[in-house]
């Protein structure tokens, strides 16, 4: 093995070290021991979906020595169908299929395929439904795994704390973790925040993420009930949590970041008027939360899934100068005069630049990326406004972070019992404001 390749090897192993303080050099300091020109950086898969998909493509698109060498999923046809688009190669030149390295025997099937595709792997990709995350990522840190996982990170409270103590570790072992929460990543956006001095103090906010809603995928004859809710993830909660928390969470996280704070209470109405037949589970179709921060501001929360309705995906952050227009990329006076836009043409594709920037890090040893607590936080936060809206009631921060709220299953297996299972006319129970309690 040459140097180069011990110098990386080193820094993933040393990593695991340092969580035992057993090195005290400064070994993230030299930018270059590890050069990524000869030397593969390993990564696996783990949830082989359409994100999945796009994640591995956009890693194996970086400039370094990157190679996916395992893959994981709990349905072997998601696993083909990735592979197949993986090593797909019309003669264009755009191909990654040279950076394709799975044979059959590094393919996993199952609930348990997750530990054995990380066991092989120097980054691993977490992309599979979030319920599955927490556990997911706390085995990637364990191993002392470099991460790029999706959001959100959790659907329950319970799993919001592994993800937090995982957190922790994981910036003792200098263990890079990236969230996908791409708007952090993204030239607008991160132009926008370098100027957000130019408001003044934040005082209030607004947030949409209203459209026609997502896929439905149907129940097929011969199926488990766990076979049906897993292929039909996106309208349970345990995997899911609610549209509020599987794509809200997007706009929720720009007014934490540029808040740099989380609301302490929130509360909130939402229900469903289109999306309740039997393929749409349990989980709402519309929510309008309150949220309120400790100085006293308040973000306008509304997220929307229903078709033929007005389709917003934005942002608006007001303070005492002005005001800042997410989407739009502009910063306006109090008079609503623009002093600041950004050019969309230097805008950047955020979820290419995600892992552009991971990989680069992890190529040159340096230690840069954090994201996990900040991806439980925000998850924590629309999870927050999906109890107050299920519940109707006010809700703080501290009683939800402290919540024994676990939607999880007892047991992962194909015949084993989901968490909600409906009746006998194959509707399932849906939240009652006012009814349901939040813990």
């Amino acid at each position: 093995m040459n140097n180069d390749n011990n110098s990386r090897r080193d820094f993933v192993k040393n990593s695991s070290l340092l969580a035992g303080g057993l090195i005290m050099s400064p070994l993230f300091s030299n930018a270059n021991f590890f050069s990524g020109a000869d030397e593969t950086i390993k990564v696996a898969l783990v949830g082989c979906g359409g994100r999945g998909t796009g994640a591995a493509m956009q890693a194996l698109l970086t400039k370094q020595n990157v190679k996916l060498v395992a893959m994981a999923d709990a349905f072997r046809d998601r696993i083909d169908n990735c592979y197949k688009t993986l090593t797909r190669d019309d003669g264009s030149g755009s191909s990654v299929k040279g950076r394709v390295d799975v044979p059959e025997e590094r393919k996993f099937v199952g609930f348990d395929a997750y530990a054995k595709a990380i066991a092989l792997a120097d980054v691993v990709i977490l992309t599979t439904p979030p319920g599955f995350r927490p556990i997911h990522f706390e085995e990637a840190v364990n191993k002392g795994k470099h991460v790029f996982m999706e959001k959100p990170v959790a659907t329950d409270p319970v799993g919001i704390r592994k993800v937090l103590e995982a957190a922790e570790i994981a910036k003792q072992k200098k263990l890079n973790v990236v969230v996908g929460l791409q708007r952090r990543y993204q030239n607008s956006y991160r132009e926008l925040f370098k100027r957000k001095n130019l408001i003044g103090d934040i005082t209030s906010a607004q947030a949409w993420w209203n459209n026609d809603g997502v896929w439905v995928n149907k129940r097929k004859y011969g199926q488990t009930e766990m076979e049906y809710q897993m292929r039909n993830w996106y309208y349970f909660n345990w995997l899911c949590g609610d549209h509020i928390v599987e794509q809200h969470i997007h706009n929720i996280d720009v007014v934490n970041w540029f808040k740099d704070a989380y609301p302490v209470k929130a509360q909130g109405m939402g229900g469903r008027q289109v999306r309740k037949g039997k393929d749409h589970g349990e989980i709402f179709d519309h929510h309008f939360v309150e949220f309120t921060y400790a100085d006293g501001s308040v973000l306008n929360s509304q997220c929307r899934h229903i078709p033929g309705t007005m389709s917003r995906v934005d942002e608006l952050i007001v303070g005492t100068k002005g005001s800042i227009k997410g989407d739009a990329a502009t910063i306006l006076d109090a008079k609503g005069k623009p002093i600041f836009q950004f050019d969309k043409k230097g805008e950047n594709n955020p979820y290419q630049n995600e892992h552009d920037e991971l990989f680069a890090a992890i190529a040159k040893g340096e230690y840069k990326f954090a994201d996990a607590e900040i991806g439980a936080k925000s998850t924590l936060t629309a999870i927050m406004g999906r109890m107050a809206t299920y519940s109707g009631q006010m809700l703080e921060w501290d009683k939800i972070l402290a919540s024994n709220l676990n939607l999880q299953p007892k047991k992962y297996d194909w015949d084993a019992a989901p968490p909600i299972l409906p009746n006998d006319d194959g509707y399932y129970p849906v939240a009652i404001p006012g009814v349901t309690k939040y813990v």
